[in-house]
């Protein structure tokens, strides 16, 4: 299949990319590239994919010099002109949507910058994708931040989602309101995937895993938020990757047992399903960064510090949908995952 990937240098893009390509599949990638963080991170998975930073020109599309079932293009979603252009010149099949502004704390600082990118060019992207004769599936990603203020774990996709905490998180829940009105109108098949906190090789330096990693090499102190007591449900690259190329190849159809007196968030009697995912198995954060220390053969220096606005004390994925349509969940423990970051990152950095 042709399928577009958007966010294609973001963590989760990449190595999606990197999987669809040995697959098989006609990988176009596409991203703003912007600075939230170290660019030259996500110019170094570029490069792994064969196409090097000289070669992007905004707008253009990019031949891989080692992959000849890649392509890449840097361009903003909200750029709505050329994404139209874009889709009238490719015939995409499939849209993996994980193009977004990411991070909870950050939406405190600069609001505008997700309504730019998780709304305005969300919509752009839905309207490009139901206006395409080709078009056979639309994945996108949500967050397992959606859950708020619930507290019932481990977190359903039944539960109601209608108290964020933080604006990310709000953007997030409108996508899965807004792909669910296109598959309810234009009959367009869309799946939501509410990930818990990705990690693994080539992660997003903002995240605790890089963080903490780069600070312990360093001798230098981390910052351990609710005094460690915070919970995730980690899960590992590899997990999130093999969840999303198993729903690309099964679009939803209507769920004829759907009710209007009692009506299930995460399916509809439209082409319409969001799916947790997540490794079921939550880890305290002094657990995790144990695994870290383990792995780096040297202790943490931890500054305690009470929970920061934003955020949520637990995630915990209930996965019993993803099993009894997929036949499969994720499986990677912490300190395989963390072993494997740990590799990755002495690799690239050095140390």
């Amino acid at each position: 299949m042709k399928i577009l990937i958007t966010g294609a240098a973001g963590f989760i893009g990449f190595h999606l990319a990197k999987r669809l390509i040995d697959d098989g599949h006609d990988v176009l990638g596409l991203d703003s590239i912007n600075d939230y963080y170290d660019v030259r991170l996500k110019y170094g998975r570029l490069a792994e994919l064969g196409v090097e930073q000289k070669a992007i020109q905004y707008g253009w599309v990019e031949q891989s010099e080692t992959e000849r079932n890649f392509r890449f293009i840097q361009l903003k979603l909200e750029d709505r002109v050329a994404l139209d252009e874009l889709f009238q010149n490719e015939q995409v099949e499939v849209v993996v949507n994980l193009a977004a502004q990411a991070g909870v704390r950050y939406s405190l600082i600069n609001p505008y910058a997700y309504l730019d990118s998780n709304l305005t060019g969300f919509l752009n992207l839905l309207e490009c994708a139901r206006h395409s004769r080709h078009l056979r599936h639309f994945v996108y990603a949500s967050s397992s931040s959606v859950y708020g203020l619930n507290e019932a774990m481990p977190f359903s996709t039944g539960d109601n989602v209608d108290h964020p905490v933080s604006l990310y998180a709000a953007t997030k829940k409108s996508n899965e309101l807004m792909a669910h009105t296109y598959s309810h109108l234009f009959k367009m098949p869309t799946t939501g995937l509410r990930f818990f906190t990705v990690y693994g090789p080539w992660g997003r330096p903002d995240m605790a895993l890089f963080l903490f990693t780069k600070a312990i090499l360093a001798g230098e102190p981390i910052k351990v938020f609710n005094h460690g007591k915070m919970q995730r449900d980690f899960t590992y690259i590899d997990d999130i990757v093999e969840g999303i190329t198993r729903i690309i190849a099964q679009p939803p159809s209507g769920n004829d047992q759907w009710s209007g007196l009692h009506p299930d968030p995460a399916s509809s009697p439209a082409p319409y399903r969001v799916y947790n995912i997540g490794n079921n198995q939550p880890v305290e954060l002094l657990e995790f960064i144990g695994a870290i220390e383990k792995a780096l053969g040297k202790t943490a220096v931890k500054e305690l510090l009470p929970i920061q606005p934003g955020d949520v004390p637990a995630t915990y994925a209930n996965v019993a949908d993803l099993q009894r349509d997929f036949g499969w969940k994720p499986s990677t423990d912490i300190g395989t995952g963390i072993g494997k970051f740990v590799e990755w990152y002495k690799g690239f950095f050095g140390g």
